[in-house]
C-alpha cells in the first residue's frame, strides 16, 4: 500500500500530514526535515491515511453549475433561498427571504454572487474569530476570507488564519467550529486528545457541526 504525497516545507516546529478533499496528501513539514523522517511517519499513519483518501467524503460529483434564473436555490447560512430575477433596477444582489438581482445583471451573476459572498463572509466571520480567539487566549497575525480550494480553514506557520468564503453557506454553529478548530491549532498543531479536548471545552456540541459538514459538506464545495 504506497501513499503518494508531496511536502511543503516552512518554518513550522512540528510536521502534520493532511488529506484534502481531492485526496492528495500533504506533508508540512519544518525546513531542513529528512526524507527519511517523513516517510517514517507516512508509514506510521499509513492505514490511518488510507482510511481518510478513501472515505466517500473526499470527492464528490460536481454539481451543474448555476445559471441565475428565477426558481434556483442558493445557500447561505444554512438555509436555501430561491432565486427571483426581477425587471427593477437593483445593484447588485439583494436578500428578503429571497435572492433578487436584476435581469439586467443576469449575464453576471456568478461574478456578482462571488463578490456577495465575499463581503457576508468578512463581516460574518471575522469578528467571530475575534471573539473565539480571546476566550481560547490566543493571537494571531492576520485574518484573511480567501478562496481556498479543498478547504474550509487554515492556519499558517506564522499565525495567520484563512477561512474558505464559501464557509459562509453553512450554519452559523458549522462556521464556529471552523474557527474554534483552526484557532486551536495555534495552541496545539496536531489533532492530538489535548486538541479535541480544548476544542469540546469551547463548543461542547462540536460533533453536531461535524455531522453536519460530513452530511452536507459537498453543498459548499461548488462555486453556488
Amino acid at each position: 500500500m504506497q501513499i503518494e504525497y508531496s511536502i511543503k516545507y516552512s518554518n513550522r516546529k512540528t510536521l502534520s500530514i493532511i488529506v484534502e478533499r481531492d485526496r492528495s496528501v500533504i506533508v508540512h513539514a519544518p525546513l531542513n526535515t529528512s526524507k527519511e523522517v517523513i516517510e517514517k511517519e507516512i508509514n506510521k499513519r499509513k492505514f490511518l491515511l488510507f482510511q481518510k483518501i478513501n472515505h466517500p467524503q473526499k470527492y464528490e460529483i460536481p454539481k451543474p453549475r448555476k445559471e441565475f434564473v428565477s426558481g434556483e436555490s442558493l445557500l447561505f447560512l444554512g438555509k436555501h433561498h430561491k432565486l427571483e430575477v426581477v425587471q427593477d433596477a437593483i445593484y447588485g444582489i439583494q436578500l428578503d427571504s429571497k435572492f433578487y438581482i436584476s435581469n439586467s445583471n443576469q449575464e453576471k451573476a456568478e461574478q456578482l454572487f462571488k463578490e456577495w459572498y465575499f463581503k457576508q463572509a468578512e463581516e460574518k466571520i471575522i469578528p467571530k474569530v475575534k471573539f473565539h480567539a480571546k476566550n481560547l487566549g490566543v493571537k494571531f497575525r492576520a485574518i484573511k476570507i480567501v478562496d481556498l480550494k479543498y478547504r474550509w480553514g487554515s492556519c499558517t506557520p506564522k499565525d495567520n488564519i484563512n477561512f474558505n468564503w464559501r464557509l459562509v453557506k453553512a450554519p452559523i454553529y458549522v462556521i464556529d467550529y471552523i474557527i474554534v478548530h483552526e484557532l486551536t491549532h495555534l495552541l496545539e498543531p496536531n489533532h492530538t486528545p489535548e486538541f479535541w479536548n480544548i476544542v469540546s471545552i469551547q463548543l461542547p456540541h462540536y460533533n453536531k457541526a461535524k455531522d453536519w459538514l460530513k452530511d452536507n459538506g459537498h453543498l459548499l464545495e461548488t462555486e453556488f
